[in-house]
């Protein structure tokens, strides 16, 4: 018989350490002189006010990682972490904002500010779940509260944690990114491919005198269509995540001052987003083959590197902590989990390939509203999420890890 233990009691001040947080320009930029150190302090002071401990480590200069050990004081038990990170894309174009993107201003129930869904409601709710649970008294096991550093660039600081052991023992870790309530089970691939074609500067009026790698880039960029139509024939539609993309970004030779000149180097640079099942080996294998063939029929060579490799990660439904999460999330709300995918990868993607634990994604806010113009979060959702986080760690850590 399953008894249904009381709602863990939410400090509404998890809505006003969101707008802290908002107000932070934590965005990586060396000329504005920014970065995620002083959105770092500002955890550090919380977590020492909770009566934690926790550990700041330098990743690059001025980029630290925060990392706090909770013990349940009920005994030995599992380790559950929760993950977020701390920095932000940047604003843009200010005009396109009808708010002060660092002015965590509430509106409507909304709270409105760069990083206010991806991701400083998602940090703020962890913290504050886990200092729910730790003052509703004794529990076994651990957790582990994670905010990390370069999540919007290489993940740097997911990449360091995992490194240097610092998921060791760790059973599980819940992504706190923005999903709109659904557990995020599977994450796409990512696998960024830069291309350089090499030929001959020449003279224009005299292109006969040199060797033009612009079509061979034109034509590999066309080529990508093709191959992502075989791919995904191949590989089929995930139920989650959907296709598998192959797509240009970048293209790039010459210059629009120089038009007289025929260049000696030109770019493509790929994004390949997939789905699991798929081997970024073999696709790294086409597109260097392809690159080949096309150069060599233009006069030209090519050199293909692989800028960063991220796997598609999937997690069993049936895992204890993906269950507790459904039943905190069924509790809480009153209604039943949805599943579905990250369109994108997270520090979790990493955490998983580096130190091969489970990870899940699940966090306020609407997974399309990240990265955009006047970004949003429900302050009502911050206030869920943070229950439903609580009563998840709650959960699993009163079963046994199978």
């Amino acid at each position: 018989m399953t008894v249904e233990m009381p709602q863990l009691v939410v400090d509404d001040d998890v809505v006003d350490f969101t707008q802290q947080l908002v107000r932070i320009r934590s965005v990586y930029d060396p000329v504005a002189g920014t970065d995620e150190s002083a959105a770092a302090e500002l955890v550090v002071s919380k977590m020492r006010e909770f009566g934690w401990a926790p550990t700041v480590t330098e990743v690059a200069p001025g980029r630290p990682n925060v990392v706090a050990d909770v013990d349940g004081g009920g005994g030995p038990g599992p380790i559950l972490a929760f993950e977020g990170h701390l920095d932000v894309v940047t604003e843009g174009n200010m005009a396109t904002w009808t708010v002060d993107p660092y002015g965590g201003e509430i509106r409507d129930g909304r709270l409105y500010g760069r990083g206010s869904a991806d991701m400083k409601s998602g940090v703020a709710a962890m913290l504050y779940a886990v200092r729910a649970l730790q003052l509703a008294g004794p529990f076994a096991g651990r957790i582990r509260v994670m905010a990390l550093i370069d999540e919007e660039g290489m993940m740097l600081g997911a990449k360091h944690l995992a490194a240097s052991g610092g998921l060791e023992g760790v059973d599980g870790v819940i992504v706190c990114e923005p999903e709109e309530g659904e557990i995020c089970t599977s994450a796409k691939g990512a696998l960024r491919v830069r291309v350089d074609m090499h030929g001959k500067m020449a003279h224009g009026a005299m292109p006969q005198h040199g060797r033009n790698p612009l079509p061979a880039v034109a034509r590999l960029a066309a080529w990508c269509g093709d191959y992502q139509d075989k791919l995904q024939a191949e590989t089929g539609t995930h139920p989650h995540l959907g296709d598998v993309y192959v797509t240009p970004t970048v293209l790039s030779g010459g210059s629009l001052e120089q038009m007289n000149v025929i260049p000696a180097v030109a770019t493509v640079a790929l994004d390949v987003r997939t789905v699991p099942g798929v081997d970024h080996a073999k696709i790294v294998e086409a597109v260097t083959d392809a690159a080949n063939d096309l150069a060599a029929a233009a006069g030209v060579t090519a050199e293909v590197a692989v800028i960063d490799d991220r796997p598609s990660v999937e997690v069993d439904p049936d895992h204890p902590m993906v269950r507790a999460l459904a039943e905190a999330h069924r509790a809480v709300t009153g209604e039943e989990p949805r599943y579905g995918g990250v369109p994108g990868s997270t520090d979790g993607t990493v955490l998983t390939r580096d130190a091969g634990v489970a990870t899940v994604v699940y966090g306020p806010g609407g997974k399309w509203i990240a990265h955009q113009s006047d970004e949003y979060v429900e302050v009502d959702e911050i206030r869920r999420a943070t229950a439903v986080f609580a009563e998840a760690a709650r959960r699993f850590l009163s079963r046994v890890v199978e």
